[in-house]
């Protein structure tokens, strides 16, 4: 049988299993404090390391447009919202507020057009790559074992294993986004600085 992603409820037991407690057979239907307790802990372990941005939760050339009261609504899995490139707009400075954009430039929730954003969302636990869950999966451990157990020895290993965790996603995160130091004009004018002073004697 061929081995599948991590579920959520395979992620629950595995926090389930890290303080000693019996594995559960679904997350639906009556819970014990522990199951929601490791449940809650999951979502909020998500949460905290998908509103970093990352290549697979973050789209660009989004375009959001204003509503009929020039304002533009957010939906719920927005966790991030920003101009970049050749989006970018020295009239707008734009920030997440509540379910709403806001231009910290003019102070305003107010927008007339519609322009093409670089988004962050948040995404369920079936929508996350291995590597994410897999990382997800043992920091929540971690923290699950610190405030129900707060053993030292635990807690040791289990960070051994989250750093582990953190550099497969990151090198997953490195393959997929195909990042280059061209990306960054503050690195690539400094490579780029021979052919700068032919653009000036060509000049």
């Amino acid at each position: 049988m061929a081995l599948a992603l991590t579920t959520k409820l395979e992620a629950i037991n595995t926090l389930l299993s890290n303080v000693g407690e019996a594995p559960v057979n679904s997350l639906s239907g009556s819970l014990t404090s522990d199951v929601r307790l490791a449940q809650n802990i999951l979502d909020e372990v998500s949460r905290d390391v998908q509103s970093a941005g990352w290549h697979f939760n973050t789209e660009k050339e989004v375009p959001l447009a204003p509503n009929s009261e020039n304002q533009v609504e957010l939906s719920d899995g927005v966790a991030r919202v920003d101009l970049e490139g050749s989006n970018i707009d020295s009239n707008y400075d734009v920030v997440v507020r509540g379910s709403k954009l806001y231009n910290r430039k003019d102070r305003t929730y107010t927008f007339t057009d519609t322009k093409k954003y670089t988004v962050t969302y948040m995404l369920d636990w079936e929508q996350l790559p291995e590597s994410a869950r897999r990382y997800v999966m043992i920091r929540a451990a971690r923290i699950y074992q610190d405030r129900l157990v707060g053993s030292e020895k635990l807690s040791a290993f289990s960070r051994s294993d989250e750093q582990g965790a953190l550099w497969a996603l990151r090198d997953y995160e490195m393959e997929t986004a195909d990042y280059s130091v061209f990306d960054n004009w503050d690195v690539a004018r400094i490579i780029d600085r021979s052919s700068v002073i032919d653009r000036v004697s060509r000049g």
